[in-house]
């Protein structure tokens, strides 16, 4: 099968992540409960489009599983939601964990691996003119077998992280610097380890409240 759509999808990621700096740009997923923001940076492989997929088929709101899209002024996040792209094991385990998972056609061997999108919901398309204030930023990581860990980490160490999976930080300065900062004081910061999908799920429910 064509690897078209793929590719469409990661140009139109670098063309968003290369011309609207009007926004600092996070490469994270951001979800929304309550009013309130919850923000996912990770690197590949840390299993945060499989956290994402799963949390928005549990009733949160997708606003992105790629890009965390901060207006410096306001410091509100706001929704650009688009199908998730769920790779290799990633694809199974979505498949499996929600029979509500509204998922398009398989594209094999991409430069990714196997690669399959999962369309966001109903509510999330409907509500995509609502942003939200962050509440809780959490650098997300699978390890296969692990027991669900959540920990609060410093406030400091969550800014150099997060800085650090900016797309956009250096060329936006001091502008970057210092939505960033305004971000990370007002959050709760945490790192979270876990393997199962519904044990997840269920300590971000009570992060939410």
């Amino acid at each position: 099968m064509s690897h078209a759509f793929p590719l469409f999808e990661w140009g139109l990621n670098y063309s968003i992540a290369t011309r609207a700096h009007q926004y600092c740009f996070l490469h994270s997923a951001v979800l929304e409960k309550n009013g309130r923001a919850l923000v996912l940076p990770a690197m590949p492989g840390s299993g945060k489009s499989t956290l994402c997929a799963a949390l928005m088929l549990r009733g949160w709101r997708l606003f992105s599983d790629e890009f965390g899209i901060l207006q410096p002024q306001s410091g509100e996040l706001l929704p650009l939601p688009r199908v998730i792209p769920l790779k290799n094991e990633s694809i199974e385990v979505i498949r499996e964990f929600s029979s509500e998972a509204v998922m398009g056609p398989l594209f094999p061997k991409t430069r990714k691996g196997d690669v399959v999108h999962v369309a966001p919901t109903t509510e999330s398309v409907e509500r995509q003119h609502e942003g939200a204030k962050p509440a809780w930023i959490l650098f997300p990581r699978f390890l296969s077998r692990s027991e669900t860990k959540l920990q609060p980490i410093p406030r400091s160490q969550a800014f150099v992280r997060l800085s650090n999976n900016s797309f956009n930080y250096r060329l936006l300065g001091e502008t970057s610097y210092r939505a960033l900062t305004a971000m990370v004081r007002k959050c709760d910061c945490y790192s979270f380890q876990y393997s199962d999908l519904d044990e997840a799920i269920q300590v971000m429910d009570q992060l939410a409240g």
